[in-house]
């Protein structure tokens, strides 16, 4: 895999932007929207960065399997938190019938 996004990087960098904004839109975004002018600026530093990290990608480093390590273990928390809410709703609606 890693040699197949050295020789395609932009795709490699396509991937690498897209996890990179969903880990930012799933951790570190806050509750309270931001101006579009804030918005245009983060994600052209995301950007910059992105291409960063395409260059830390070609010297054989593992960036795209760590964003896709993370992604995972974000979702996996995700179902996590919805396992647990769906056995809580089925607890108290048992409570509420006995």
């Amino acid at each position: 895999m890693q040699t197949w996004f050295a020789n395609h990087p932009v795709i490699a960098y396509i991937v690498i932007f897209v996890l990179l904004t969903y880990v930012y839109n799933q951790v570190f975004r806050v509750n309270q929207k931001l101006s579009i002018g804030k918005e245009i600026v983060l994600y052209v530093m995301m950007a910059l960065g992105s291409g960063m990290l395409l260059i830390f990608q070609h010297d054989k480093l593992p960036i795209i399997q760590c964003l896709l390590v993370a992604v995972s273990l974000m979702l996996l928390v995700r179902v996590r938190y919805f396992v647990e809410a769906r056995q809580k709703r089925k607890a108290a609606s048992g409570v509420k019938r006995s």
